[in-house]
C-alpha cells in the first residue's frame, strides 16, 4: 500500500505553509504507512484518492468489507479540527456526512460516502445559498453539558490578542479603525451571546455535498460551541474571487449579511460582526504564512465594516 500513496502536491504546499516543517514533513511522511494500517485495522479496500482533497487532508474513496462504499479521512489534527469527529458524532447523520468510525486523537475518520465532485459549488449563488440555510440549520443542535468542544468566548478571546499583534507584525496591512472594532466586536459579542450551539464554522457551499439519502450533507466541520450568527461567517465570504471581481463588492458581501440573517431568523447585525471578526483574524493570519488570499479576505473585513 505505501509505495502506491502519492501525496498530492497542493497538500504539501498548504501543510508546510500552514503549519510549518516541524509538524506539517513528519505528518505527510506518515501518511502512506497510515493509509496502510487503517485499512488493515477497518478491513478496507482502498480504491482512489479524492484529488485535489482537502487543505490538510488526504481523502480515499474505499469499500468495507461487506462492499458498502465509504470514505477514509487522514487529516493533520490542531485546534480547529480536533473535534470534528465528535461533532460528526453528535450529528449522527443529521445534516452532516455519518461517522462509521474514527481514531479522533490520530486524526482518522472513516466516513459514509457522499458525492466528492458534487458541492453547492455546482450550483447558481442563489440557489446554493437557499440549500445551505436548510442543510446549516440542522447542525445548530445543543450540546450535552460534558462537551469538550472550543467555546465561542474563547476563540473570540484569543482573536482579541492575536488580531492586534499580528497588525503590528504585519506593520498595519489594513486601516487601525478596522482592527479596534474587531477587538470591540469581540468582546462585546462574546459576552452577549444569546444560546449555545454546536457549530460548523466552515460552512461555505464547498463542504457541502451531494449525497444519496439526503440531498445535501455538511463536511469538514471545525467546530465550536456558540451563537448560530457565528455559523455564517464562511458564508458570507464564499466564493470570494467572484466577490472581488464584482463592481460593488461591499454591497454584495452585505446583500448576504442580511439575507442569511433573514433567512435564518437572527440578528443581520451579529451575523455582520462576527463575519467581520472571522475575515479580518484569517486574513491577518494568511497574511503572516504568506497565504494570498490575505489581502482579499482583508478587503471583506473592510467591506464589512
Amino acid at each position: 500500500m505505501s509505495d502506491r500513496v502519492e501525496i498530492p502536491e497542493r497538500l504539501t504546499r498548504t501543510a508546510l505553509r500552514w503549519c510549518g516543517e516541524e509538524v506539517a514533513r513528519p505528518w505527510l511522511a506518515g501518511l502512506p504507512d497510515a493509509v496502510a494500517e487503517y485499512a488493515r485495522r477497518w478491513r478496507l479496500t482502498v480504491e482512489r484518492a479524492i484529488i485535489p482533497g482537502g487543505a490538510l487532508s488526504l481523502t480515499f474513496l474505499v469499500k468495507r468489507a461487506d462492499g458498502t462504499p465509504a470514505t477514509l479521512k487522514l487529516g493533520l489534527i490542531d485546534r480547529y479540527t480536533a473535534h470534528e469527529a465528535s461533532a460528526l458524532a453528535l450529528w449522527d447523520g443529521v445534516g452532516a456526512v455519518r461517522l462509521l468510525d474514527a481514531d479522533a486523537a490520530h486524526g482518522a475518520l472513516l466516513l459514509e460516502r457522499l458525492q466528492p465532485d458534487v458541492s453547492l459549488r455546482s450550483l447558481a449563488e442563489d440557489r446554493a445559498m437557499l440549500e445551505a440555510a436548510e442543510v446549516v440549520r440542522k447542525l445548530w443542535v445543543t450540546p450535552p453539558a460534558d462537551c469538550a468542544i472550543e467555546p465561542v468566548a474563547d476563540r473570540a478571546e484569543h482573536w482579541g490578542e492575536s488580531i492586534p499583534r499580528r497588525y503590528a507584525d504585519l506593520a498595519g496591512p489594513c486601516p487601525r479603525a478596522l482592527v479596534e472594532e474587531a477587538v470591540a466586536l469581540c468582546r462585546e459579542l462574546a459576552a452577549s451571546q444569546p444560546e449555545v450551539v454546536v457549530l460548523h464554522t466552515d460552512f461555505h457551499h464547498g463542504n457541502v455535498l451531494a449525497a444519496e439519502r439526503a440531498k445535501w450533507l455538511a463536511i469538514d466541520p471545525r467546530p465550536m460551541l456558540g451563537e448560530r450568527a457565528f455559523d455564517l461567517g464562511a458564508l458570507v465570504r464564499d466564493r470570494m474571487a467572484t466577490v472581488v471581481a464584482e463592481p460593488r463588492p461591499q454591497a454584495l458581501v452585505r446583500r448576504r449579511v442580511n439575507w442569511l440573517a433573514n433567512a435564518l431568523d437572527l440578528d443581520a447585525e451579529r451575523v455582520r460582526g462576527w463575519a467581520l471578526v472571522q475575515a479580518l483574524a484569517l486574513g491577518l493570519w494568511c497574511m503572516s504564512v504568506e497565504d494570498p488570499a490575505g489581502e482579499d479576505l482583508l478587503s471583506v473585513a473592510e467591506w464589512l465594516s
